[in-house]
């Protein structure tokens, strides 16, 4: 099975995540940030994966430092898990509406980092620095080396925009790692990702 568990702690940060990419097991995450264990949930369950994560930092301070993180450590648990990569789909891509939000991913498992991120969110003075979404992506794919586009279509809500993202994201993922049927081989021209 296809699966990897890593531990990041520093200074700022405690982040335990272990990762089943073959298991729809329910997820389990407790990241003291409400919103952020409500999207990774979102995200695991929609890309039928098994996700644990226990984080924990100075969100006295701000979240920022715990989002960037999990991205980071789930980056790295997610480019370990998947392995060699031999016999996977490679790209996915999705279009996900929630309510009045429209988002459209797409992703490639290329081993080359790049995020292209196009969301227009209202700043808010309490709750959620939705900032920190983009945050979390540019150190996944950073750790992850995957290709990852996304982008609001329409969007009017915060919550709804943010949701429609990491569903998407989850749904996108599911193709991308699932099975090819007719090539068990590393899906590349150049033998490697």
């Amino acid at each position: 099975m296809r699966k990897a568990h890593i531990k990041r702690k520093t200074f700022e940060t405690d982040v335990d995540i272990e990762l089943n990419l073959d298991s729809a097991k329910k997820p389990s995450i407790s990241t003291t940030i409400p919103f952020m264990d409500h999207m990774l949930t979102l995200f695991a369950a929609h890309a039928g994966i098994y996700l644990n994560i226990k984080a924990k930092g100075d969100t006295e301070i701000d979240d920022h430092h715990l989002v960037e993180d999990m991205g980071i450590t789930l980056g790295q648990t997610f480019k370990q898990a998947l392995g060699d990569k031999k016999g996977i789909t490679r790209y996915g891509h999705f279009l996900l509406p929630m309510d009045e939000a429209l988002a459209y991913i797409a992703l490639d498992i290329s081993g080359r980092p790049h995020l292209s991120y196009e969301a227009e969110i209202k700043f808010q003075t309490t709750g959620f620095n939705y900032d920190l979404i983009q945050e979390f992506f540019i150190a996944f794919v950073n750790n992850a080396a995957i290709t990852l586009h996304i982008k609001m279509m329409k969007g009017r809500n915060n919550h709804h925009i943010a949701e429609s993202i990491f569903k998407g994201f989850g749904h996108a993922l599911s193709i991308a790692i699932s099975k090819n049927k007719k090539n068990k081989n590393i899906p590349s021209t150049k033998g490697i990702l």
